[in-house]
Parts: structure tokens; sequence; C-alpha cells
């Protein structure tokens, strides 16, 4: 038999490492399920947390917006007029309450690289919970690089610093097991600041994300838990509807005023990045998430399958009425 020719024998190759890879991936699959599958049966731990969903919602007004996009100005104004339109700070924040405010602070990462979530709004937010009279404000997130040194390059702890807030770090020992009762998600560590605030206000970077097309406000919920996240991978739509189903928070705030369009959720190049100066402020994360995927990546709701499981869980829409929603420009 003659020997194959230089193309067919790397073309060979190439196909034996494919499969090579392929098999590699379909274990790792069926391992990570089958952990996931253990964990959820273990019984619960002796420290853990009574299990109840956070719901941190406001009542609704119908006479108000349920979302309001504002573009055009700093990221002070846009949320000044935003939670303006919709009936002001005092209608989300009470005197005496204790508000958590969820950035994405994941990476070590400039502002500019946008791969977190713009300092000077979380800054603005947090001014504008104390004046209306919040007993604390609380700034925290699981990042995946080493926490202080995400939090200060990404220019967060400075926002906490210059507006009175304070920097939660996810220490080891700030965790508590919590039985989330999802359909994918059972026991797991959850932050202790989300299982004590009396209000919970999400606010997400836009980005693109190699796994989802993109991360935003629901995704954004990763980031309260601790344990080996990356198995949740293998059902990563249905662990984001678990989780939105069990933190729902008083406001989601997603920030666009610069969006990473490529290569996220990590990011790096400015290239990626589009300065869009717009933020969405909504009590509705469903309909949230789907604007911004249209808006930014001509996304369907049927090319995010998260967005359908949360519908079917009544969890939001992914069209508001008209009239409850309104565009400002600055």
């Amino acid at each position: 038999m003659c020997p194959d020719p230089p193309s067919n024998r790397l073309a060979r190759r190439e196909v034996l490492v494919r499969l090579f890879y392929a098999s590699a991936a379909s274990a790792a699959s069926v391992a990570a399920g089958l952990w996931l599958d253990a964990r959820n049966r273990r019984p619960s731990p002796p420290e853990a947390f009574p299990a109840a969903a956070r719901d941190h919602r406001v009542p609704d007004q119908p006479e108000l917006p349920a979302m309001v996009v504002a573009t055009g100005g700093t990221p002070a104004e846009l949320l000044q007029v935003a939670v303006r339109s919709m009936g002001g700070i005092q209608r989300f924040v009470r005197p005496g309450d204790t508000v958590v405010i969820k950035p994405n602070a994941a990476w070590e990462r400039r502002p500019e690289q946008a791969a977190t979530t713009n300092p000077d709004l979380v800054a603005a937010l947090a001014r504008l919970c104390r004046e209306a009279g919040a007993k604390r404000v609380l700034i925290t997130d699981v990042t995946c690089h080493e926490p202080r040194r995400a939090f200060t390059r990404s220019g967060l702890l400075a926002a906490a610093q210059r507006s009175g807030a304070e920097i939660v770090f996810p220490e080891s020992r700030r965790f508590r097991e919590v039985n989330l009762r999802g359909q994918v998600l059972r026991w797991w560590p959850v932050l202790e600041p989300f299982l004590e605030a009396d209000k919970v206000i999400n606010v997400p970077v836009a980005k693109h994300h190699s796994l989802t097309r993109v991360t935003l406000g629901m995704k954004n919920w990763y980031g309260i838990i601790g344990g080996q996240r990356h198995r949740l991978h293998q059902r990563i739509h249905e662990s984001i509807v678990d989780l939105a189903a069990f933190m729902k928070p008083t406001l989601t705030i997603i920030d666009a005023w610069r969006v990473l369009l490529r290569n996220g959720p990590t990011g790096g190049s400015l290239s990626d990045v589009l300065e869009a100066r717009t933020l969405v402020v909504s009590t509705d994360p469903v309909a949230a998430d789907a604007y911004v995927a249209r808006r930014f990546w001509n996304l369907l709701p049927e090319q995010l399958p998260y967005l359908g499981l949360a519908v079917a869980r009544r969890l939001g829409r992914i069209e508001l009425e008209p009239g409850r929603w309104q565009r400002l420009e600055l």
C-alpha cells in the first residue's frame, strides 16, 4: 500500500485530533453532569441557610415605565434621568435599608476595556442609595481573578471609597450553603450579603460571552455563588435561570456605556469595545437582557435559550407593552 501523500496524512491527523478532543469534551460533559447530580442528592449540610428565594422587587406601578433606555450623557447623568423617570430612587430604596450593589468585577481589567462595570456608574448609584437613606451600601462580586486586584484594577474599589460604600471581598468565611431549589442547582455556597440584604441592585456590563453569546443581567448572578462554577457550564442556560429565580433584584441596570462586542467575557483589546453611552434600567430583567442583546448583537430571543426558560418560569417578559418602556436622549 502506498503511503498517504502529505496532504492526506495531514488531513487524517487533523481528523484524529478532532476526534480526540470531541471524545474528551464528551467525557468531561458526562463527568460534570454526574458530579452535579451527586452534589444535588447529598444531604443538607448542618450549617445550611434556610432555603427561600430572595425577592427584592418593589410593587409595580403601571403608570410608570418598567424600562428606560437612556443615551448620550455620562454614566451618572444617565442613571439620574432613568431612575427619575421610573419614580425616583425613593421608590426603590427606603431609609434604613441595607443595599447590595452587584457589579461585574470578575476580571483584572481597566474600565476602558469594558470587561467590568463602569466605576463611575457604580459610584453614582451608591451615592443615590445613600441619599435615599440607606443604612449601608455594599458592593460585592465573586470574582474570577484575585478579588483585591480585580476590584482595584477595575476602579470599583476607588468608586466605593469616594461614594461612601463598602467593598465586601468574597472570602471563604462569607459563604453559606443554600438550597437554591433550582432545576439544576440545589445546594450551593452563596455569598452572605445577598442573603441578608434588604435591596439588591444588579449592575452588569454588556459583554459578549463565548458560551452564551452575551453576558448581561441574569448571567451576572453567577457572581453570587462560590464553588466550582465551571461545572455549571454544561447546563449553563438552566443554571442562569435557576439563579435568576433565586435572586430577584430590585433593579437591573445594564451598563452599556462601553460594550464589549467581541472576545468576551475577559476582553482585553480596545478594538473590541464600542462606546455606546447607553444605560438600560429596568424592573424586568428578562426585558432588559432581550433588549440589549438585540440592540448591540442583533440577537433574537430564540438565539438565547435562557430567555425562553426565564419566561416559562415567569421571571419577566421579552417584550414590554407599549408605554411600559421609554427612551431618553441627553
